[in-house]
């Protein structure tokens, strides 16, 4: 099996090599597809990148460097275009998420069809409490609203095989922020997919600040779950 690790990037230089390290030391007897997707970061995030990939020229790494389009989700549906893996996996690159999960969630692929890293089943949870906090009651929300049984909406930490991934419309799912994660799951759960969560801890940031604007992306969530709600997805 040969797995693909998205990873979407801006603004990450001091954290994209470690993770890069951490990734591969994770996955040692999987055969890995690591694509770097960068939206032209002015920190040199994609010059970071570059040295890793000469200082170790036999690692599974690919950057493609964004000039025209922006934008977390649009980066992913990139990357997922380029990936080449059975198995496909998307994730933070400011260590919310734990690369060590990865061999797990590939694992239970064999019984179901996309699995989730969530913060809201036991064992899950953040460092940040108040950011907890949060995060639970506007899932509460989500869920209200949809009527899924799928406790971390917002994770964005999944693996999926890139078949049944690939048999989505990718272009209606990812567009915007985080909101395409929303799109996802309630896609995959409409079309009667297994879904299982996974617990994830999210520990506070190594490096930099968060990209996330709170009042845009609560704007644009409920706006993506209202549409959800109110419109027919087959």
């Amino acid at each position: 099996m040969k797995v693909s690790v998205i990873l979407p990037t801006y603004r990450e230089r001091d954290n994209i090599v470690d993770l890069i390290d951490a990734i591969e030391a994770t996955l040692p007897g999987l055969e890995t597809d690591i694509i770097v997707v960068d939206d032209s970061s002015p920190d040199g995030t994609a010059d970071a990148v570059r040295a890793r990939m000469q200082q170790h020229p036999i690692s599974p790494i690919r950057l493609f460097v964004r000039t025209q389009e922006r934008g977390l989700a649009t980066a992913i549906k990139f990357g997922l275009r380029q990936a080449t893996g059975d198995v496909v996996v998307v994730m933070d690159t400011d260590f919310n998420h734990d690369p060590r999960m990865i061999p797990q969630m590939v694992k239970f692929l064999e019984y179901y069809d996309l699995i989730i890293g969530s913060r809201f089943v036991m064992g899950g949870g953040m460092e940040d409490q108040a950011r907890y906090n949060s995060s639970f009651l506007y899932n509460l929300f989500v869920r209200l609203m949809l009527r899924t049984q799928v406790q971390d909406n917002l994770s964005g930490f999944f693996a999926m095989s890139r078949d049944k991934l690939m048999s989505l419309d990718l272009d209606r799912i990812f567009r915007g922020y985080g909101e395409y994660f929303i799109r996802l799951l309630f896609v995959a759960w409409r079309k009667g997919y297994r879904l299982l969560e996974v617990p994830v801890f999210y520990i506070l940031r190594r490096h930099g600040t968060s990209k996330s604007q709170f009042f845009k992306m609560v704007r644009d969530y409920t706006r993506c779950v209202l549409s959800l709600r109110l419109r027919r997805w087959t």
